[in-house]
């Protein structure tokens, strides 16, 4: 139905699709900035002019950490890339932040998926995916490893308890789920995007080891900066804590966070909740520990997917697509 429109509908028609999602991501951005129940924009603003965040050394400094967070991903995407296809920088930096703005308000950050897509040609786009799907997969394994080690000291300096019944009920759970899954899988021809298991794993393996490598590098980087800048805002706000205390604090965050589906707009919510939780235990109060996650979100997502949403408004289908 689409290919029989006339040109100028379908031009209409696609413009009509970026500005939505612009607009979308602009108001999902205005609700958990806004209007977010837990903290007050005003008060917000108020605890920042306070703390002396906006003076131009702390400013500068937050955002060169936020700036050399996503140079490394961009880096890292565009080292992916280079296994199927060269791209400059500027290249990856477009579909970095451009597929971010897309994302913003898409379960799970599922729209990243797409979006990256989009800029190549059909017969790139099953690989483009299983790229991005690596990618991902890599810095979820550095924040799981980090994390791990980051909470067992937690649970151990902290002296937290868990009910038995509910961890044996947790794992049974989580047990039968997986060996439904591979049992699943050995039955059914196990596919993702056209890709079968076998096809993945392949994939994988016959990525080089240089690009492996290099991505793990740049994904402990990443890591690096964006717990440090968590770090930085809690000596901003005057909280008394060294760093190793704060990094397990942090870790543990990340950890509990990444490992719960949610809508990516909600992120600010659950790693919100789970910061309170954590950071109540290390002696830090509950607006403090907000402020830190939403200017985090601000600094990291919301300042990148506002630049992006100009590389989605002027987005356009690969040549041999748009005919």
């Amino acid at each position: 139905m689409y290919s029989a429109l006339p040109y100028k509908t379908k031009q209409f028609f696609f413009v009509l699709i970026k500005l939505s999602i612009v607009i979308s991501a602009f108001y999902f951005i205005y609700q958990k900035v806004a209007s977010n129940p837990e903290l007050q924009f005003a008060d917000f603003l108020a605890f920042l002019h306070k703390n002396d965040v906006f003076s131009l050394k702390n400013i500068t400094f937050l955002i060169i950490l936020s700036v050399f967070n996503w140079i490394f991903e961009i880096f890292k995407w565009k080292k992916l890339v280079a296994s199927i296809k060269q791209i400059t920088f500027f290249e990856a930096l477009k579909q970095s932040i451009g597929a971010l703005t897309v994302s913003l308000f898409t379960p799970n950050r599922i729209g990243d998926y797409g979006a990256k897509a989009l800029y190549y040609n059909s017969s790139y786009r099953k690989r483009i995916v299983l790229l991005n799907f690596i990618g991902n997969v890599m810095q979820m394994t550095i924040t799981v490893l980090f994390g791990s080690i980051g909470f067992y000291f937690f649970i151990t300096e902290y002296h937290i308890e868990f009910n038995p019944s509910r961890v044996a009920l947790f794992f049974i759970i989580i047990s039968v789920i997986s060996i439904l899954s591979v049992l699943g899988i050995k039955q059914n021809k196990f596919k993702i995007k056209g890709f079968s298991l076998d096809k993945i794993i392949d994939f994988i393996k016959n990525l080089s080891i240089n690009i492996k490598v290099t991505g793990f590098f740049i994904s402990i980087i990443r890591y690096l900066i964006f717990s440090f800048q968590f770090y930085f805002l809690l000596l901003i706000f005057d909280v008394d804590i060294s760093y190793i205390n704060a990094m397990i604090a942090i870790t543990s965050m990340y950890l509990v966070a990444s490992i719960i589906p949610s809508l990516f707009i909600f992120d600010v919510i659950i790693k919100g909740s789970l910061a309170v939780y954590l950071f109540s235990k290390v002696g830090i109060n509950e607006f403090t520990t907000l402020s830190v996650v939403l200017l985090m979100w601000i600094l990291n997502f919301v300042l990148p997917s506002i630049i992006g949403s100009f590389y989605v408004l002027s987005f356009k289908l690969p040549k041999s697509e748009s005919t």
